[in-house]
């Protein structure tokens, strides 16, 4: 770490950009430092928690030090970055996948207890599972404002669609999980309560 670094905490995402574009890698290290985990937790939702999803993050990140002026605003920097992330995932997504071996389900444990709540984890991995099955549009409007904290304005131009658009993605979203996990919410709620939230 620089000298300088502290000083870089201090800049403006338009003044680090102008840093970055001049060849300060210290510039381009506090833009990582600012946005890497909200890339990588969009990545990761959007991509149901796949093994690659640093790597598409970092991805983002290496377009950006190839050419940090092709942004104009700094205050567009987040949502380019969330958009080049969330678009090389679809466009992975549209590629034929190989499964790893390490992504095969585990054997159900034969002494599990069918109608006993489910723990916070398993909850936890049920919703995540139900968000991973919806559309890839629905999924990203949802983790883009639910999840990474976007405003509806601001996921609309990560997104490149209206307004209107998100809202109605973002229902479709909520209405296909509140069907998906209408059988399973008594024990969504029962294994919350055990675990005191």
């Amino acid at each position: 770490m620089t000298r300088d670094a502290p000083a870089f905490r201090q800049m403006t995402d338009a003044s680090l950009l102008e840093a970055a574009a001049a060849g300060s890698q210290a510039a381009f290290a506090e833009i990582v430092s600012r946005y890497f985990q909200p890339v990588y937790r969009l990545v990761w939702r959007l991509t149901g928690g796949a093994a690659d999803a640093e790597d598409i993050a970092q991805d983002a990140f290496v377009k950006l030090w190839k050419n940090p002026s092709q942004i104009r605003e700094g205050a567009a920097l987040k949502g380019w970055l969330m958009r080049v992330a969330s678009n090389a995932v679809i466009d992975g997504s549209r590629r034929p996948r190989v499964s790893p071996l390490e992504d095969a389900p585990e054997p159900q444990d034969p002494q599990a207890q069918p109608d006993a709540p489910l723990d916070r984890a398993q909850a936890a991995r049920l919703v995540d599972g139900r968000i991973a099955a919806l559309p890839e549009r629905q999924r990203l409007a949802l983790s883009l404002v639910y999840f990474e904290g976007l405003s509806n304005i601001e996921a609309a131009a990560v997104m490149e669609v209206s307004i209107e658009a998100v809202e109605s993605l973002l229902a479709r979203a909520r209405r296909s999980l509140k069907e998906s996990l209408s059988a399973e919410w008594r024990d969504l709620i029962g294994g919350l309560a055990e675990t005191g939230l």
